[in-house]
């Protein structure tokens, strides 16, 4: 049996967003020395926003979910605005390693909010027994 939440059900799309950017970013890093790769990437805060509203577009009024909403895959693309070097690559390790810190950030606040409320169901789950 599972139990979801609407705040876990957020919190599942925010760890998969959070990871997807890590994918994107360590494939960037991986790709630095190959001619005429581009960067690849999507804007986190705007997919986590996007996400919300398809969420909140299934739901009634006091929570409850109508029906299963899929907010479907991010808008991934080339990154744009990159200096471009003589051999057709853009990716600038300056910039990877300051996505990956911000996305191992993201992740790392979206497993406490987790923990949190997987305690949060599971104290009102045992709030009878005591």
């Amino acid at each position: 049996m599972q139990i979801t939440t609407p705040v876990s059900d957020v919190l599942e799309r925010y760890l998969d967003l959070s990871l997807l950017e890590l994918k994107y970013t360590a494939q960037n890093m991986a790709n630095i020395d190959t001619p005429g790769y581009k960067t690849v990437g999507f804007d986190f805060a705007g997919e986590m926003e996007r996400s919300l509203h398809g969420m909140l577009a299934g739901q009634t009024k006091n929570g409850v979910a109508r029906k299963p909403v899929s907010v479907g895959s991010p808008r991934v693309g080339l990154v744009d605005g990159l200096l471009e070097r003589p051999d057709g690559n853009n990716v600038s390790m300056d910039r990877e390693g300051m996505n990956m810190a911000e996305a191992q950030l993201q992740f790392r606040t979206g497993i406490e909010l987790w923990k949190r409320e997987t305690a949060r169901v599971m104290d009102a789950i045992h709030e009878d027994s005591k």
